[in-house]
């Protein structure tokens, strides 16, 4: 057989292979470890995975790209993210560290809505530009694929704006957006003490506007941001249920700060993700487990915030959940675009085991946002979305932090980042 690119000599190949399905619970812990494995790739997807002696001899190759003993993985899939946007929030760093808290600084017209009047005022060229240098930092890192919400224009105007530039990203550069629609991120300062008059914009103008879009720019899902001082749970259930009839997915922010019963409505509307759960109540993680919806945490904003809690990931997986992980990049609390740390970060702060944090960033991930059949893991069909880590075990993932192992990149069959070594 022919094959466009096979890669060989991986000291560890992790196929994530899960049959369709998230992994949950205990299953979290296998990898689909083949050692000393290779992968055969054909017009962009993957053909065939196994031991390097069988490929070899199966496929006459093209090209051949040789680990030389070095892990061998699908991409990183990021399924929360804020990444485009104007301007930054540096000095509510240091607000924060002189003890002004996330919301105390949001109530005062800062926050959300100071990204808001920087990304109002950019143009679709100005945020493309701006949010460019980031995804090229994802992609160093090891993202091939990444969720992308809008969220700081709040007028219809601006969240299609924002559209057109997730759009217009996705088009320029390797790595695979899938866009969000977060038009109730916060109440805007024009609708300052009517927040039904928002919800009325939000559901009655905003969501028919957008799922009207061109295929190219219609978002795949609609997310809210169900919290105390953002939107009440009734309100987030008005937004999402007229966001599933015109056909969205839907996603929810819930219990960052507070738990208003927002993971029950997750559960409740069958959304397929409910991101954050820092203060999830017991009884609520137990529901989320036993549900088909992804629990996606962030650690990377507790951390940012300089909080010490986080996802009680330990009992969900316990309980049969499937955890995701995500960077939540943002301006505000977490300026990150490195999977690897959240990784890194999900061991130590979450107690998650390295497998188990890896399996959360590339299969679960995917899952996360409605693309678990066409990547995240390789398995024979899916797209060849393939890293090379300069080193020899996975486990180095979590072991080591603040540094990136990422060798190449491969999207869609193609070494786009790394040249690896020809033979």
């Amino acid at each position: 057989m022919d094959a466009d690119l096979l890669i060989v000599n991986a000291s560890e190949l992790l196929t994530l292979a899960s049959g369709g399905s998230p992994r949950r619970g205990p299953d979290m812990n296998d990898l689909g470890l083949i050692p000393g494995g290779a992968v055969a790739i054909r017009d962009g997807l993957i053909v065939s995975v196994g031991p390097t002696d069988e490929l070899r001899r199966a496929f006459r190759a093209e090209r051949t790209l040789d680990a030389g003993g070095r892990v061998v993985m699908p991409g990183f899939v990021d399924p929360h993210t804020h990444l485009v946007y104007a301007g930054h929030r540096a000095d509510e760093f240091e607000m924060r560290l002189r003890g002004a808290s996330y919301m105390e600084i949001m109530a005062a017209g800062g926050g959300i809505m100071n990204t808001v009047r920087a990304t109002r005022a950019a143009s679709v060229d100005d945020l493309v530009r701006e949010s460019m240098p980031r995804l090229r930092r994802m992609l160093e890192h090891g993202t091939t694929t990444a969720e992308a919400k809008t969220g700081y224009g709040l007028t219809t105007a601006d969240e299609i704006k924002m559209l057109h530039a997730i759009a217009a990203l996705n088009r320029a550069q390797p790595v695979e957006l899938v866009p969000t629609f977060l038009g109730a991120h916060a109440i805007p300062a024009e609708y300052k003490g009517d927040a039904e008059g928002f919800v009325r914009l939000v559901a009655d103008e905003m969501l028919p506007a957008v799922a009207a879009l061109p295929a190219d720019l219609r978002p795949r899902f609609c997310d809210v941001f169900c919290e105390d001082g953002a939107f009440t749970l009734e309100q987030s259930r008005r937004i999402l249920e007229k966001a599933r009839a015109l056909g969205l997915g839907l996603k929810i922010h819930v219990d960052e700060f507070k738990a208003l019963g927002g993971t029950a409505l997750a559960v409740e509307l069958g959304a397929v993700s409910a991101d954050h759960l820092v203060a999830t109540p017991e009884h609520e993680v137990r529901l989320l487990a036993q549900s088909d919806v992804i629990a996606v945490s962030l650690p990377g904003t507790p951390f940012g915030l300089g909080h010490r809690e986080y996802t009680p990931a330990r009992a969900l997986v316990a309980q049969g959940g499937a955890l995701a992980l995500a960077t939540d990049l943002n301006p505000g609390t977490c300026p990150c675009e490195s999977m690897q740390f959240i990784i890194a970060l999900a061991c130590r702060a979450m107690r998650l085991t390295p497998a188990e944090a890896i399996v959360a960033a590339t299969i679960n991930a995917a899952h996360a946002i409605g693309m678990g059949h066409q990547v995240g893991s390789l398995e024979a069909g899916k797209q060849a979305d393939i890293l090379i880590l300069d080193v020899p075990t996975y486990r180095m993932l979590a072991y080591r932090f603040g540094t990136n192992m990422v060798r190449v990149v491969i999207k869609r069959g193609t070494v786009c980042l790394g040249a690896g070594d020809k033979r």
